[in-house]
C-alpha cells in the first residue's frame, strides 16, 4: 500500500519529545477530514440559522472523533492490519462485500464536497464559473500525488502547512468578528431545540457526518503502519501513546476550525439578521460588508481553497486503502482519482445545469448527510475488532471503553434511524 522508502524510522533511545515529532504526521493526515469543505455547509447552517446553540454538537463530534481514531490508530498498530483488510479477512464474504460497496459510495460522497469546495473558492478567488472550477479540481490533486511519490514525510509536510494557513485565517476571522463571550459559551451546553426542533437536528446529524469522517478510520488504521517503531509489547505501547497523542493534538486544531466556522457564522449573520445564511459563496459576499474589514472575505476564501486541496488529497489515500484492503486490488493512484473524481463531477455538473448554483448548497450538505449515514457501518465493525481479544490479545478494549464507544455507536445508528424516518415521510 506505501512504498517500503515512504517508512518513517522512529529513534529507540531518542527523548519524548524526538520520538512525538517522528509520529507527528498520520494524525493531520486524518484532522484534514474533519475541516473538509463539507463541514463549512454545516456549520455555516447551524451558526446562522440557530447562533451559537449548536456548538456543543461540534464539540461533541469532536470528542467523538477523537476516541474513535485513537481505536483506529490502535487496531493498525496492534494487528499490523488496517480496517478494510480487517474485514475482508474476519467477517463474511457477503458482508465483507457489502460493506466495500458502501465505504465506495462513502468517498465518492466525500469527493463530492471537496469538488464543490474547491470549484467555489475558485470561483471567489479568482472569478472562474463554477463548471470549469470543477473541471479544473479534477485535475489538482495529481501533482499532489506526485509529491506522495517522493516520501510520505513530504505530503505530511504539506498537509500540516496548509492546516496551519486555515487556522491562522480563522483565527484573523475570529479577532474580526468580535463574538459574544457570554452566549458563545453558553453554546457548548447541549440545547433543548436537539430533542424538539427537526430542523436543528437534521443540522445537527449534518454536523456529526461532517465532523466524523468514516473514511477517517480506515485511513488511519493504514497510515499509522508508516512509523518503524520497536515491534516489542513495550513498543507497540509506546507506538500506540504517541500515535494518539498526533491525533489529539491535530484533532484539537480542527475542532478549532470547525468552531470559529460556526461562531463567525453566528456572530456576523445570526447576530445581524442574516439567518438563512447556508450557502459557501453568500457568507463570502457578507462577510466584508458585515465585519466592516476588506480581508475578511479574501479569508475565508483562502481558508476554503486550503481545505479543498487538503481534504481532496487524503480521501484519494483512503480509496486506495479502502480498495487494496477489502478486495485485495492494486489500481494506480491517479487511476483510482480519476474514476471516483469524475464520479463526484456527475452530479456537481448536473446540479447546476438544473438548479444553478445555487442547488450547490444543498448538495453539499446532503454529501455530509450520506456520510453520517454511513458511520454505523464503519464504526461498528472498528468496535467489534478492538474488543476482541482474539484480534487484538493485549490490546483489547478495557470494558469501559467498550462500553462508552458502544454508547457512541448507539447514538449514532439513533441519529441516522431519525433522519432516515424523516427523511421518507
Amino acid at each position: 500500500m506505501f512504498a517500503p522508502h515512504q517508512r518513517v524510522t522512529v529513534p529507540k533511545n531518542a527523548g519524548l519529545l524526538k520520538k512525538l515529532l517522528a509520529f507527528s504526521g498520520p494524525g493531520y493526515l486524518v484532522a484534514v477530514g474533519y475541516m473538509d469543505p463539507g463541514n463549512w455547509a454545516t456549520d455555516l447552517a447551524g451558526g446562522s440559522t440557530f447562533g451559537y446553540a449548536l456548538l456543543s454538537v461540534v464539540a461533541l463530534s469532536s470528542l467523538t472523533a477523537m476516541l474513535l481514531q485513537h481505536l483506529a490508530l490502535k487496531l493498525g498498530i496492534a494487528t499490523g492490519r488496517n480496517l478494510a483488510q480487517l474485514c475482508r479477512e474476519a467477517l463474511p464474504r457477503a458482508l465483507s462485500v457489502a460493506l466495500w460497496l458502501l465505504s465506495e459510495a462513502m468517498i465518492i460522497a466525500c469527493d463530492l464536497a471537496e469538488v464543490i469546495g474547491t470549484a467555489i473558492a475558485l470561483s471567489l478567488l479568482f472569478h472562474l464559473p463554477l463548471p470549469v472550477g470543477i473541471i479544473v479540481s479534477a485535475a489538482d490533486t495529481f501533482a499532489l500525488l506526485l509529491l506522495h511519490q517522493k516520501g510520505v514525510r513530504y505530503l505530511e509536510a504539506l498537509v500540516i502547512m496548509l492546516i496551519v494557513a486555515i487556522v491562522g485565517c480563522f483565527a484573523l476571522e475570529m479577532l474580526f468578528s468580535q463574538p459574544s463571550l457570554s452566549p458563545l459559551l453558553r453554546g457548548f451546553i447541549p440545547s433543548p431545540g436537539l430533542v424538539h426542533n427537526p430542523h436543528m437536528l437534521l443540522i445537527a446529524t449534518g454536523i456529526l457526518g461532517a465532523t466524523v469522517m468514516p473514511h477517517n478510520l480506515y485511513l488511519h488504521s493504514a497510515v499509522v503502519q508508516n512509523r518503524m517503531h520497536d515491534g516489542s509489547l513495550k513498543g507497540k505501547k509506546e507506538a500506540i501513546r504517541l500515535a494518539t497523542a498526533d491525533s489529539t493534538i491535530a484533532l484539537t486544531l480542527a475542532f478549532f476550525v470547525n468552531a470559529a466556522i460556526l461562531i463567525l457564522a453566528a456572530a456576523a449573520f445570526y447576530t445581524s439578521g442574516h439567518r438563512t445564511v447556508t450557502d459557501i459563496a453568500q457568507a463570502h459576499q457578507l462577510l466584508t460588508p458585515i465585519l466592516g474589514v476588506g480581508a475578511g472575505s479574501l479569508l475565508f476564501a483562502i481558508a476554503l481553497l486550503a481545505s479543498g486541496q487538503n481534504s481532496t488529497v487524503t480521501a484519494t489515500l483512503a480509496g486506495q486503502i479502502i480498495l487494496e484492503g477489502f478486495v485485495h486490488m492494486r489500481v494506480q493512484p491517479w487511476l483510482r482519482r480519476l474514476i471516483t473524481r469524475c464520479l463526484a463531477i456527475i452530479p456537481a455538473c448536473a446540479v447546476i445545469l438544473t438548479m444553478g448554483n445555487a442547488g450547490l448548497s444543498g448538495l453539499l450538505i446532503g454529501s455530509q448527510v450520506v456520510l453520517s449515514m454511513q458511520l454505523p457501518f464503519a464504526v461498528i465493525p472498528l468496535l467489534l475488532f478492538t474488543a476482541n481479544k482474539k484480534h487484538m490479545g493485549p490490546f483489547v478494549n478495557r470494558r469501559w471503553l467498550t462500553v462508552g464507544a458502544g454508547c457512541v455507536v448507539v447514538v449514532i445508528v439513533t441519529l441516522n434511524a431519525w433522519l432516515i424516518t424523516t427523511t421518507i415521510t
